[in-house]
């Protein structure tokens, strides 16, 4: 049964509406059927549960002993000093241990959720690239459905003007024609190729195994998958740091951030360790009382039961090579974990640049596309035809400004899916939760 919902949830997978796959509904099922989630917090719960046991005295030691039992007859009345010994002892930890562990193991699974959190945002990134690169493939393939049509218009020109024998149209133009038909459907087909492979992967996001049974109803078909026509404009966050920067603001805020919060706490947890391993100079004591009981004497005479106290208690003198060096470890364990956060924020600050650089140079480059090359490419193309028409014009120089017009429709359509893509980017760094970044994706967000 599993392995057949897994077959089908590859193919189609419920996702509760049956037309065009949105941005917002992809991230937002990805973050529900993400069974990591699922596993962190079974962690999560691992650790809260083992804290309150960690608080907890170790239990007590019963001990039942039968002393000096003479051998020769194992009579338990023949010697004074035989005697039915039961005792008890409970050890005590050293200082305050156990409520240091307790409050290290709570620091540890308080970093759980921050760890979520991070996740779910990297997935709304992940998830958002995947879904981002299928819309591209999809208008590409529009855009040149589109011109395609103009091609075939080129090829009856050609034709019409072969067959009258009145132009300069020669046999081999009409051949270029067809092959740049047959071109353009051999980049459709390669493009169709492409979007089944994402699809699939992103289909993958959709799925869990905890749901095996699909509704009949609201499937999508991802063979076939579609996506809204209209470009997703992602809102940005922290707009002033796109125009202006400083580096300790910028670090201020990516402290707000949950995967910085979640080494935060291990640091915290860290540092108890430390007061823990402090703990270990101290002695440990134990208690320990026991009864005796002692049989009568053979004449008949009752003898006393005997019964004893005392406690125990270890001396660390030998600290060298035990203690010093629990110590040692603790605090290497610190330097460790700040090192990992100063190269976490350094990460942070190299993707921000990056991200930044990146967003400006797409800006740059789509105002050129909209106020100079698009607006160009379609004069020369229509020019190129009318020249052609005209019997003044060469076919091939027809055909090289109409793929040029296409290929920079599409170059046009990569630059804004592009800037989408890196504002995404640009948003996981400064995002303090999931929501925050949700409420960035949607239709009414304005460009950057």
């Amino acid at each position: 049964m599993i392995y057949k919902s897994i077959l089908i949830g590859s193919l189609i997978i419920s996702v509760g509406f049956t037309d065009n796959l949105s941005l917002e509904k992809a991230v937002k099922l990805s973050i529900q059927n993400d069974s990591w989630l699922i596993e962190n917090k079974y962690n999560q719960k691992s650790i809260e549960l083992k804290s309150i046991s960690a608080g907890s005295y170790p239990d007590p030691k019963l001990s039942v002993n039968m002393l000096n039992l003479p051998t020769d007859s194992f009579d338990i009345n023949q010697e004074a000093m035989t005697q039915l010994k039961v005792g008890i002892s409970q050890q005590f930890p050293r200082g305050d241990s156990l409520k240091i562990k307790q409050e290290q193991l709570k620091l540890q699974a308080s970093k759980y959720p921050y760890q979520r959190e991070n996740r779910k945002t990297k997935v709304i990134v992940e998830v958002s690239q995947l879904w981002f690169e299928i819309y591209k493939i999809q208008e590409t393939i529009n855009i040149i459905t589109k011109n395609r049509a103009l091609f075939e218009q080129l090829l009856d020109i050609s034709e019409s003007s072969y067959s009258s024998a009145l132009g300069k149209t020669r046999q081999h133009d009409i051949i270029r024609a067809e092959l740049e038909l047959t071109n353009l459907d051999d980049r459709i087909t390669i493009l169709e190729q492409k979007k089944d492979k994402l699809s699939t992967t992103l289909s993958q996001w959709f799925y869990s195994l905890q749901n095996e049974e699909l509704s009949s109803k609201n499937l999508i078909d991802f063979a076939n998958l579609t996506l809204p026509k209209d470009i997703f404009h992602v809102q940005l966050i922290n707009q002033i740091f796109y125009k202006s920067s400083d580096e300790n603001n910028l670090l201020e805020e990516f402290e707000k951030h949950p995967a910085i919060k979640s080494i935060n706490k291990e640091i915290e947890a860290i540092t108890k360790e430390r007061a823990l391993a402090k703990e270990k100079y101290k002695p440990q004591f134990a208690l320990n009382t026991s009864y005796s009981y002692r049989d009568d004497d053979p004449s008949g005479k009752t003898r006393s039961d005997l019964i004893s106290a005392g406690f125990t208690f270890d001396i660390p003198l030998f600290t060298k090579n035990r203690q010093d060096k629990d110590l040692e470890s603790s605090i290497q364990k610190i330097k460790a974990i700040k090192s990992k956060k100063e190269l976490k924020l350094r990460s942070f600050l190299s993707s921000y640049e990056t991200i930044k650089a990146q967003l400006m140079r797409l800006k740059q480059r789509e105002k050129l596309y909209v106020n100079k090359l698009i607006p160009q490419t379609y004069e020369q193309s229509e020019a190129a035809l009318n020249a052609y028409t005209n019997d003044d014009g060469d076919f091939a120089e027809v055909v090289r400004s109409r793929i040029a017009q296409l290929n920079k429709d599409i170059d046009a359509l990569n630059i804004k899916v592009d800037i989408e893509k890196n504002i995404i980017k640009y948003n996981y760094l400064f995002s303090e939760n999931v929501d925050q970044m949700l409420n960035t994706i949607n239709t009414k967000g304005k460009r950057l």
